[in-house]
């Protein structure tokens, strides 16, 4: 409980976040709620010292029970979300166990080096509105990287998108760049920025429209024959800024 912590007329306490999720009334004894304070916990708790929830993920700070949710919400151990974007998936864990569960469980593609060269190929491309097609890991520097490729759309404009995302936080990902280019019949797409950490959801990467975006006309184009299939050689690499 943080403050303010209140107590019905007969003491029994309650904080003021739960409140108003009892309808007003003491959940012990029934008795309608005030707005009376409990002062000597307030006290006792702001005398208390209380290890990181994250302990088990390797924090070992001790923090003053106040300060301890402001640390929590930054910590550096607290687990990461699944990166993958296909489904729902609720899992959390730390890098390796990440990494791991990509591997085993969605089957993601795994890859070692630094540059890469995929094709994506979809032989109805007017009819994916709204689709998540592949998500491929890279294991460069010591470190993991997401790759990102998806359709979505711009207002009414359906577009397609790839980007890179930093398995690690945004601290660490901005050590390090990355580019991607795409193209066709004599023209292409670069694009270079700096990998997103997967700390941030891969709709918000999305949303901003941090990647290399490609029109779908002009992606048609880029594939050549009678723009009834898409076929996209994307290439990029990665490297480590000094």
């Amino acid at each position: 409980m943080y403050p303010p912590i209140l107590q019905c007329l007969n003491g029994h306490t309650l904080c003021s976040g739960c409140k108003p999720k009892v309808d007003n009334r003491c959940p012990t004894c029934r008795h309608e709620l005030g707005n009376i304070r409990c002062l000597a916990l307030e006290k006792l708790a702001a005398s208390l010292e209380l290890p990181c929830k994250y302990q088990s993920f390797g924090c070992n700070g001790i923090y003053p029970y106040y300060s301890k949710p402001k640390h929590e919400y930054q910590c550096s151990y607290r687990p990461y979300g699944c990166p993958y974007a296909g489904s729902e998936c609720t899992v959390i864990g730390d890098i390796p166990h990440l990494v791991a569960h990509l591997k085993d469980d969605h089957k993601v593609d795994m890859h070692n080096g630094c540059t890469f060269n995929h094709r994506y190929v979809k032989s109805n491309p007017h009819e994916v509105e709204n689709a998540t097609w592949m998500l491929t890991v890279f294991s460069c520097f010591g470190q993991y990287f997401c790759l990102h490729f998806e359709a979505f759309h711009i207002g009414l404009a359906p577009v397609y998108i790839a980007f890179l995302r930093f398995m690690g936080d945004n601290n660490e990902a901005k050590n390090y760049s990355y580019s991607l280019e795409v193209g066709g019949n004599g023209r292409k797409l670069i694009w270079q920025g700096v990998p997103r950490s997967i700390r941030d959801s891969h709709r918000k990467v999305r949303d901003s429209f941090d990647g290399l975006i490609i029109q779908r006309n002009m992606a048609l184009f880029f594939s050549g024959g009678d723009r009834k299939e898409l076929k996209l050689r994307v290439t990029g690499r990665i490297w480590k800024e000094q």
